[in-house]
């Protein structure tokens, strides 16, 4: 069946970056909580190169906003919560209604990765600590583990990850990185408490709010995004404003955002560095649609096997991904250790990306290492001389 609305691919991928923030001049009164808000989720990872990738993700919208502005906006005021989203992600604290069930499912199935002989003692144990306390770590509650790898947690530590399943603990922060617990009832407002959503209906807003965050999607890509199932989404759809289109080139039929279609995307483009974890690239599938590109992260890929780098974050530029790099800092040089570009013009965006990159992270050189095409290397060389010099005026 015929859609009412036909889109070409460069339509398709101008609303996809105008849905994340990406085309058009960026709300900087609204800053980082607005971008939380219209993405909908900000994905953690442990790996900080240039910085963590929850930081790399405003910062690709925003440009220098500083690295304690970005925590403070995030956990300050409780105005998000961390939860299993796409992974485990920042997420606005009007969505903690939207998980509900994901909360339940979590205790119907009665654990997660582990189980404890006396669950309900342990769990006692770290509420009451939580009710006298107030907001904890897991050291502070105890500790992690019990001495073995990275998975042999100790009672304490399995007892408040079930408690924050499903739901009667919230992560308010990460504070070096360890996430901070504390009692729901004292963390999320109480108007968002009251009567919990039916399964069905999480579900369809997050459908929804999906469906904002990138504008244009198919049923596959509206699944991916908080890691639903593609029957959840199909039984949903019809109950969502999404409207059906066509997207040239696309196998798969795909639905809008009503506000995407109702307006032209225009504005201008930001030339940057993603995150690998960006949510406008964590899906494949979808990055090879939407741009021609091949995406992936191989930092957990053996190192003899890697393709592009331990930590390879494309170029953003003119509404195209243009290359690739692999950064690492040393004290105040920021290294290109692996640097790939689709051709001549990808050049001078490639610059701008490195030197707006090295001073946001506090570098005050730029040092090339492995490139391809070795050609562009030295051209490559002069515009970052160039850019940083703008840079630093």
């Amino acid at each position: 069946m015929t859609a009412p609305y036909s889109l070409s691919t460069d339509e398709a991928r101008r609303i996809a970056l105008r849905a994340q923030g990406l085309l058009g001049a960026p709300d900087r009164r609204a800053g980082v909580r607005g971008v939380l808000r219209q993405l909908g989720a900000v994905q953690l990872d442990t790996i900080s190169v240039l910085a963590r990738s929850h930081e790399l993700v405003p910062y690709a919208r925003l440009g220098a906003v500083g690295r304690e502005a970005v925590e403070a906006a995030y956990w300050s005021d409780t105005h998000s919560f961390e939860y299993w989203s796409h992974a485990a992600c920042i997420l606005p604290i009007e969505e903690w209604p939207l998980f509900a069930f994901r909360r339940r499912a979590m205790r119907a199935k009665g654990h997660r990765w582990h189980r404890l002989a006396d669950r309900e003692g342990a769990c006692a144990s770290v509420r009451e600590r939580l009710r006298a306390e107030g907001p904890l770590t897991t050291t502070e509650l105890g500790g992690g583990k019990k001495g073995g790898e990275w998975f042999d947690w100790s009672e304490t530590k399995i007892a408040v990850e079930w408690l924050l399943d499903i739901g009667e603990v919230v992560c308010t922060e990460r504070r070096g990185w360890k996430r901070v617990y504390d009692l729901t009832e004292r963390v999320v407002p109480e108007s968002l408490l009251r009567g919990e959503l039916t399964d069905q209906e999480c579900v369809r807003r997050l459908v929804g709010q999906a469906g904002a965050a990138m504008g244009v999607a198919t049923a596959a890509d509206l699944a991916d995004y908080h890691r639903l199932t593609r029957d959840q989404v199909r039984e949903a759809l019809p109950d969502t404003e999404l409207i059906r289109v066509d997207v040239a080139g696309w196998p798969q039929p795909a639905w809008a955002d009503p506000g995407a279609l109702a307006s032209s995307p225009r504005g201008r483009h930001r030339t940057t560095l993603l995150s690998p974890f960006d949510s406008l690239i964590w899906d494949r599938p979808r990055t090879l649609r939407l741009f021609d590109f091949t995406h992936r992260l191989e930092a957990y890929v053996p190192r003899q096997r890697r393709v592009h780098g331990y930590f390879a974050m494309p170029l953003l530029a003119g509404g195209r991904l243009m290359g690739r790099v692999d950064p690492a800092r040393e004290g105040g040089t920021l290294v290109a250790r692996q640097l790939s570009l689709r051709g001549r013009q990808a050049v001078e965006p490639m610059a701008k990306a490195l030197a707006e990159a090295a001073s946001w992270a506090g570098c005050t050189e730029v040092r090339l290492e492995r490139m391809e095409p070795a050609e562009l290397r030295a051209p490559l060389t002069a515009e970052i001389t160039h850019a940083s010099k703008a840079h630093a005026v």
